[in-house]
């Protein structure tokens, strides 16, 4: 039998560096000889990333939380079953930018959604899966947000108040604290060969596990 494929997701709020780093654990995977899969949430296949553009792009009509977390979740479905769950099955690791942890941060921390209706809707999509490893990148408010502003133009998202994206942090906080044996916090407000540093020591020892 094909070895299932291990499940490694990268978290953050904005401007935590997630795309440069996400590269940087690509190499590792590489150096490793692990076949993977690269992917992204929302997003991921064809309608999942039509769901993303509905998602993010910014509108004149107020989005109601609750239609924003099941569109989240409608994405998920569609990519699990498509995308993450066969390269599993065929014993393909797979790497994410970003899984459910984002909606328990964005939409439970950040919207202040009720957190049952986030897990109810979790078991309902995902069944059992979770991610093996999550890697959160850890970086203050407002350093991240003035990183992300100096990329360009900010999504629906991005436009949010600070106050917003504190909640989404500490969500993140809160959840890693809770299930420290999957994730790994990496302070992401030093320097990009110091963060990688701590990429390296956690995932060595991931894989030596």
């Amino acid at each position: 039998m094909t070895a299932k494929g291990r499940f490694i997701t990268v978290e953050g709020t904005e401007g935590v560096g997630k795309s440069t780093n996400i590269a940087f654990v690509e190499q590792l995977l590489q150096q490793r000889g692990i076949a993977y899969e690269l992917t992204r949430e929302p997003g991921g296949t064809p309608l999942a990333e039509s769901i993303r553009e509905l998602l993010l792009a910014p509108r004149d009509e107020t989005v109601d939380p609750d239609c924003e977390l099941l569109l989240v979740f409608a994405a998920r479905a569609q990519h699990l079953r498509t995308r993450i769950q066969p390269a599993l099955a065929a014993g393909r690791w797979v790497l994410c930018d970003r899984f459910t942890d984002a909606t328990y941060a964005y939409q439970g921390g950040g919207r202040g959604l009720n957190g049952e209706h986030i897990v109810a809707l979790e078991a309902l999509v995902q069944r059992e899966l979770r991610p093996d490893l999550t890697l959160l990148l850890d970086v203050p408010v407002e350093i991240g947000m003035a990183r992300a502003r100096g990329r360009g133009a900010l999504d629906r998202f991005e436009q949010e108040q600070l106050s917003f994206f504190e909640r989404v942090r500490a969500a993140y906080l809160r959840r890693a604290a809770e299930e420290p044996q999957r994730f790994r916090v990496i302070d992401a407000s030093v320097s990009l060969p110091e963060v990688q540093q701590q990429l390296a020591g956690a995932l060595e020892a991931y894989f030596d596990e």
